[in-house]
């Protein structure tokens, strides 16, 4: 499945090309000034002048096509594209009465899973056979990277069926030894709720939840993995211990224990990404917490004593468990950061200036 294509438009082909020859993650088209784009982390601008309203409305409407009309309906409009050769996520939205667009410039090709910097525990993640795998972190982390180089690891080795929930697609598959259908949200099914409704009749080994969005979702995605799928999905969370509290709030107090109780069975791994700026200032490098579910951590998640979780997942190196302090530790030990940047990006400082001052 390729996607739409953005066929020949010299503005929106330029402008993309551009963005990509410098390297950028990401493109900002704003009525009133210069397109910008993100070049490891930081603004940049385009250099081709401002852009009116008008300019701005015929890009979107280039950029939806038959389905700009949405746009009108409900303020915005996710898309998956094929542009310049490369996949792009599009997302268009209403601001000031005047049409924005963010872009996002997906990776050429799905990366191998060992090029990505993730710890050592990540590597056996495709060899699951049934329960749910979490990967968190803000937008822009790299989530859907992992996630794709994950089970096109399995693609590559296991001989099973694989349904994607997307929104919109991101990375296109190519079945090797699986068989894979990639469903958008909005497209192929009218949301996730009713894709997840029907996903457990479609005979599916592998599922991929784009992101866990709300109490129906997350309800569905433990169902799954409790009925012996292996269930992948994202979550916008910055820590394991946070990822398991946002999944239990969202339920009502009453169903609390019974959804602590599913959780502890069915939880795998917890990855939490970030995406840091490297030593040199020249790109960015991975920093990743990961949670493995050993006996311990499964009784605190059952009895819900979360705040607890953290210290277990320091002491679960041997499960292949790391903390996120640990990770930006080693990151700075080995000189791809700088000791200040890791102090800056961790979620509690002063945890590893003790830490490095173990060392």
């Amino acid at each position: 499945m390729q996607g739409n294509i953005i066929q020949e438009d010299i503005v929106i082909e330029e402008l993309i090309q551009k963005a990509i020859d410098m390297g950028a993650s990401d493109i900002h088209i704003i009525a009133g000034i210069c397109p910008k784009c993100r070049v490891n982390g930081k603004i940049r601008d385009l250099d081709i002048g401002a852009l009116t309203p008008q300019d701005c409305l015929q890009v979107a409407e280039k950029l939806a096509g038959s389905r700009f009309d949405e746009i009108r309906e409900t303020g915005e409009l996710d898309l998956g594209l094929t542009a310049c050769g490369r996949r792009i996520r599009v997302n268009l939205f209403h601001q000031m009465g005047t049409i924005s667009a963010a872009i996002r410039i997906l990776a050429d090709h799905i990366p191998a899973l060992e090029k990505l910097g993730l710890p050592e525990a990540v590597m056996h993640f495709p060899e699951y056979r049934q329960g749910l795998i979490l990967v968190t972190g803000e937008t822009g982390s790299g989530k859907s990277t992992t996630l794709a180089a994950i089970l096109e690891r399995i693609n590559e080795t296991r001989a099973q069926h694989i349904i994607t929930l997307e929104d919109p697609i991101e990375y296109v598959y190519h079945p090797d030894k699986c068989i894979i259908n990639q469903r958008q949200i909005g497209q192929d099914t009218r949301s996730y709720s009713d894709a997840l409704r029907a996903v457990l009749r479609e005979d599916p080994d592998i599922i991929l939840i784009g992101e866990m969005r709300d109490l129906e979702t997350i309800s569905s995605a433990l169902t799954a993995a409790e009925t012996g799928h292996l269930v992948f999905a994202t979550l916008h969370t910055n820590s394991a211990a946070e990822t398991i509290d946002r999944i239990i709030s969202v339920f009502p107090a009453e169903q609390q224990p019974m959804v602590c109780t599913q959780l502890s069975a069915t939880l795998q791994a917890v990855i939490s990404q970030q995406l840091i700026p490297d030593a040199a200032g020249a790109g960015r490098v991975l920093a990743a917490e990961v949670m493995v579910l050993n006996t311990a951590i499964r009784n605190l998640i059952r009895t819900h004593k979360t705040e607890q979780i953290p210290s277990f997942v320091l002491s679960g190196s041997k499960d292949g468990s790391i903390t996120m302090d640990s990770a930006l530790r080693d990151l700075a030990l080995a000189g791809k950061i700088t000791p200040d940047m890791a102090l800056s990006y961790s979620h509690s400082p002063e945890e590893l200036r003790k830490l490095f001052r173990m060392i």
